[in-house]
């Protein structure tokens, strides 16, 4: 397969093709030529304000299968992820079975066999996720898990984390943790504060999740390793890392785009597609996280596409379950919330995560492969039911005009474009 993309603006930071304007010629899944005009008679994709850089990558997303793919399987999840940019995601553990066999590992490497976009399965820190008994990390890293995670689920046992950061060092493995104490988080549904206690519903803490960040600190402190903290969501937490950072211990964290957007006021309306875990926080934490973002204290921005089913959302508040399915418009909030900053910040869902995991970097020079993602800040399009991929409607934008689309996704040697773009 061949084709140009014509004219676009290379974003690719600390490099001298950034803010360049060039065409790229692709052939057989190769980058052939970045010229600044290339004579070509066959599939050209153009458009004004066209913007390129290394595909980008989801560092955390969960697409229920196996065992639950009423709200998102395999199939529907990639579709949403090329919609949404991504050439490639790293998917929880947290299916049903757990991903914790060398079985489960091989289960998405076969999908990405055929799958334009590239799976990268977390395997479970403990056995079913559940934080007693540590899984055989050893062989899952052999067989191909990228991290070890107890996703949805914090890792609560002292010891086993402990021991986690131990037996991670023999391959200089990740050990990604959500920072939070389910016992101060208990019968919880939004932020601790002046919002709910109007709203008349239960909150959860700040504490719980800067409780849990010390105690990882410490211990990684004490047994040496590297740990990252995903979801972060508060103020207090930033400072922890920025602290832990600054004595040089190996630690990184992430951020759903849409706590970057959302603080707990916006849940006035008891809308459940805003009921997330943790919960979104005031106007202060929310402020603070888009300056961690843009100072580097924050290394990844992620998606945290968390997909149901109407059934697990249509419901009181108290009832309805954490999360919401944000992947497809990830770019659109990013825009939003960054504006011409975002240039300069594209390697936080590019770069960064394949560096914090130990992957290949994809770069755009002349003889590497192509991986990239096409976007344009210009345009608007509507996230409805005629757009969306995915199985769950349950986002907070849902029949909302969005401004900033992504054009197209280039990987594995073919070319995805956004029906609404092409």
């Amino acid at each position: 397969m061949e084709f140009l993309i014509r004219a676009a603006e290379i974003l690719q930071p600390n490099t001298p093709l950034h803010k360049v304007k060039k065409d790229i010629l692709i052939s057989n899944g190769k980058i052939a030529k970045i010229e600044d005009q290339i004579d070509f008679d066959g599939q050209i994709v153009s458009a004004e304000y066209l913007k390129v850089s290394a595909g980008w990558m989801d560092m955390r997303a969960h697409y229920n299968d196996p065992g639950i793919e009423h709200k998102e399987d395999l199939i529907s999840g990639t579709q949403t992820a090329l919609s949404g940019g991504f050439t490639d995601v790293v998917l929880l553990p947290n299916t049903d079975p757990i991903v914790s066999t060398k079985n489960g590992i091989s289960y998405y490497q076969r999908f990405n066999e055929s799958a334009q976009v590239t799976l990268h399965p977390l395997a479970a820190l403990t056995i079913d996720c559940e934080g007693k008994e540590i899984t055989e990390m050893i062989d899952l890293h052999t067989a191909g898990a990228v991290a070890f995670s107890d996703g949805l689920n914090p890792v609560w046992h002292t010891d086993i984390l402990l021991k986690g950061l131990q037996y991670l060092q023999k391959f200089d493995g990740l050990l990604i943790n959500k920072p939070e104490d389910k016992l101060l988080t208990s019968f919880g549904h939004m932020n601790e504060g002046e919002v709910s206690t109007m709203l008349g519903l239960k909150g959860m803490p700040v504490l719980s999740e800067t409780v849990m960040i010390q105690r990882d600190l410490s211990l990684l402190a004490y047994a040496g390793g590297k740990i990252h903290f995903s979801l972060i969501s508060s103020a207090e937490s930033v400072e922890l890392i920025r602290e832990a950072k600054a004595q040089g211990l190996r630690v990184t964290c992430d951020v759903g785009v849409n706590y970057l957007k959302y603080t707990d006021a916006d849940l006035s309306d008891y809308d459940t597609n805003l009921k997330v875990n943790p919960p979104y926080r005031t106007e202060t934490d929310r402020l603070t996280l888009i300056a961690a973002v843009k100072d580097g204290t924050i290394d990844v921005v992620v998606s945290d596409h968390t997909p149901h089913d109407e059934e697990c959302k249509k419901l009181e508040f108290d009832l309805a379950d954490f999360g919401s399915t944000n992947q497809q418009t990830f770019y659109s909030v990013m825009l939003e919330v960054f504006g011409d900053d975002l240039d300069a910040l594209i390697d936080r869902f590019s770069t960064m995560p394949r560096e914090i995991l130990g992957l290949e970097n994809s770069q755009i020079a002349v003889g590497n492969d192509a991986c990239l993602t096409l976007f344009n800040p210009s345009t608007q399009w509507t996230f409805d039911a005629k757009t969306n991929n995915s199985k769950s409607v349950a986002s907070p934008l849902f029949n909302s005009e969005l401004n900033g689309s992504v054009v197209g996704v280039v990987n594995k040697g073919s070319l995805f474009l956004n029906e609404y773009e092409a």
